[in-house]
């Protein structure tokens, strides 16, 4: 009877053991390859990590209209700002003194810089015995650049309302040139003093706001808004609006590169 309990205590230990060896060894077991699953996955996200996408490369024809979209843009948006964007109604204003010539100027609205001022040689006495007289048509006209000055290097295509010498023609008359002028503080004194007015014309006495002509005449003015049709880039149109005229323009000016 000794014999068998010692065997079974024996093997009552000998079954611990193994079970807490065979324990152990799951253990470690089971713990492996957590490691191994964190070591992978890390090698994983290290790998996702350091590999970037690469970015497709556009063809050279795309990146051409890309770079021609933005330079027409940054081109309109430079046009805009300067005062040439004229619309299809503009003020114009005709002005001189009594014995000087006849200046023309055309404005977008009633405060804002002339988009195009010139001087004719016409004497502001024969401008207003024309229109008592009837209808009044003025043609101003310049020459177009040649064709061997075109295709050279370096120029620049000219605004119609950018030129500068036109010969002036008067119903039919030729009646010297006209020079495009900038708008100095003279010029725009008269303009801030005709300002208020829409359409109208009269006499402004020298003062403050303008001043006196060289003989120390008064100055004549006559304001009215223009009706503008653009034929093309050489052919410009403006005439006069006048509800008193039964549609019919007292005064057409036109503007022509032949």
């Amino acid at each position: 009877m000794a014999t068998s309990s010692q065997d079974s205590s024996s093997s009552k230990r000998h079954f611990h053991w193994t079970n807490k060896v065979a324990t152990e060894d799951t253990e470690a077991s089971s713990t492996a390859p957590n490691e191994d699953d964190k070591n992978g996955r890390a090698g994983i996200k290290t790998h996702v990590s350091l590999s970037t996408p690469r970015k497709k490369k556009l063809p050279a024809a795309a990146v051409s209209i890309a770079r021609l979209r933005s330079a027409v843009s940054s081109f309109r948006k430079s046009r805009s700002s300067l005062p040439f964007g004229l619309g299809s109604r503009v003020i114009g204003t005709l002005f001189g003194y009594r014995r000087g010539h006849v200046h023309f100027a055309l404005q977008k609205e009633a405060g804002s810089p002339p988009a195009f001022l010139v001087e004719l040689a016409t004497p502001i006495s024969g401008l207003v015995r024309e229109m008592a007289s009837g209808l009044v048509r003025i043609a101003l006209e310049c020459d177009k650049p040649k064709a061997e000055d075109h295709n050279k290097k370096g120029t620049t295509v000219v605004r119609l309302l950018e030129e500068s010498t036109w010969r002036t023609y008067c119903n039919g008359k030729k009646c010297g040139f006209a020079t495009r002028r900038d708008c100095g503080d003279k010029e725009w004194k008269i303009l801030k003093a005709v300002e208020p007015i829409s359409t109208g014309a009269g006499v402004l006495p020298a003062g403050n706001e303008v001043e006196a002509g060289p003989d120390g005449g008064e100055l004549m003015y006559m304001r009215a808004k223009f009706e503008r049709i653009v034929g093309s880039r050489d052919s410009e149109a403006f005439y006069m609006m006048n509800p008193d005229s039964n549609g019919t323009p007292e005064l057409s000016i036109y503007l022509l590169r032949v």
